[in-house]
């Protein structure tokens, strides 16, 4: 992960600490809000369809990610690091989760969030952080990133076709012409909007897709008319929580990578507001996500990190009050009390998502691409850690479900994620060689 440092000059018309009037600070929070919008809320939607939940199940999920990134965000600027940062879903979660949520039961993935939370929680305020982050150099990092976004490729694709929703493949054309627009909208907005505009092309990706998608008879709008108006995530909606040990470890992998891409964010921070990065600051913002998770866990939503557009709305717009961004905080817990608002996001037809991931997905390998380029040395050594470490995280899910099931549990469900063991490949050599 990139590290910045922390200019010496101040570079913000409005400090970290800085108070803002309510009408400029409720303008500014929506706008952090809008660039995370997106991406947080396709998160569930992605793991939603892929562990094949009801739809009525996809906005009660989305419900309770808003409440938890809300949640996240405040503790974040409170008792965590108190950057100006926006806490969003992870889309590091979302293999591990897929994969859990599929074999063992949404109880399970809520049982793993909240160990695995504690656990991250530890890893910050105990000062574990800084042996962690030993383990994770660019290499490994990079290797990692890399791998989460091959590892979701299907999912984009069998999304773009329509598969999950209509495996005979009946709404084929329309579903395609749709993941088309979608698709080339997100990605016109992304290379030449201006202004604000270009700072949330999957927003109008997804407003452009659904708006195309309702002709088309690809939208049911009935979830939305039997959702009541106004109501309250309730924790636990999957059930009491399943603590299963394989799903803890799978999950684990994706806490390593979030912790890491954090540290990275808190950097960046830093050098934007021109403020003081400090171990202190680090290991606080991390234990505060770990909670956050594990919070996350209680209400049935999904894993959460900080969120890299956020900086750069901050560096846009020079503001970088915390303030501001506990307002946008209170913005998410509002939209998480309207179960109308939810349904209408839970009813986006695959197509959709397909055309908003295809290439959002790559973006994720071709970050961990670019940082293995510029941050590691390709001699022999590297050369050879890197070439391990991909083919055995591509090729290891690719093994039959039948000869999984010769090795113990939790080392099939180990060999399941590409990203588990391109991570655990890359570190083993990483210290060995």
């Amino acid at each position: 992960m990139e590290t910045y440092e922390a200019m010496k000059e101040p570079v913000l018309k409005v400090g970290i600490e800085d108070k803002v009037e309510p009408s400029k600070a409720l303008v500014f929070g929506l706008q952090h809000v809008l660039a995370m919008f997106g991406a947080t809320v396709t998160v569930p939607l992605v793991v939603g369809g892929a562990v094949n939940l009801s739809g009525s199940e996809i906005a009660m999920m989305i419900q309770a990610v808003l409440l938890a990134m809300g949640i996240a965000t405040l503790l974040q600027t409170t008792i965590g690091s108190r950057y100006p940062i926006v806490q969003g879903s992870s889309f590091a979660f979302i293999p591990g989760l897929i994969a859990i949520g599929s074999s063992l039961g949404m109880a399970a993935v809520q049982g793993a969030l909240i160990v695995g939370g504690l656990i991250e929680a530890a890893i910050g305020w105990l000062g574990i952080i800084g042996k962690v982050r030993k383990l994770f150099t660019p290499l490994v990092t990079g290797v990692t990133i890399t791998l989460i976004g091959f590892s979701l490729a299907d999912v984009a694709v069998k999304n773009f076709f329509n598969f999950y929703a209509d495996p005979a493949g009946e709404t084929i054309v329309r579903s395609t012409l749709v993941a088309l627009i979608t698709f080339l909208t997100t990605v016109f907005v992304a290379l030449k909007g201006r202004g604000s505009l270009k700072a949330v092309p999957v927003v109008i990706g997804a407003v452009v897709g659904y708006l195309v998608s309702v002709p088309l008879g690809l939208v049911d709008f009935g979830l939305v008319e039997s959702l009541p108006a106004v109501s309250v995530p309730k924790p636990l909606p999957w059930g009491q929580p399943v603590f299963d040990t394989t799903a803890i470890v799978l999950l684990l992998f994706a806490f390593m990578v979030s912790i890491i891409e954090s540290v990275g964010d808190y950097h960046a921070i830093a050098a934007v507001t021109g403020s003081e990065i400090t171990e202190e600051r680090i290991a606080r913002g991390i234990g505060s996500e770990g909670l956050a998770c594990s919070i996350a866990g209680l209400l049935g939503a999904c894993g959460t990190t900080s969120y890299s557009e956020n900086i750069g709305v901050v560096a846009l717009t020079k503001v970088g009050s915390r303030h501001v961004v506990q307002v946008g905080a209170v913005i998410l817990i509002f939209l998480s009390l309207l179960p109308k608002f939810t349904g209408i996001l839970a009813s986006m037809p695959a197509p959709v998502l397909g055309g908003l991931t295809l290439a959002l997905y790559g973006m994720i390998s071709v970050t961990g691409l670019r940082l293995i380029k510029e941050k590691v040395e390709f001699n022999d050594r590297n050369t050879l850690i890197l070439a391990a470490a991909l083919i055995a995280g591509l090729g290891a899910p690719q093994l039959p479900p039948e000869f999984l099931e010769q090795f113990p549990k939790l080392v099939a469900s180990i060999l399941e994620s590409g990203m588990a063991v391109g991570a655990l490949t890359a570190i083993i050599l990483d210290r060995l060689l």
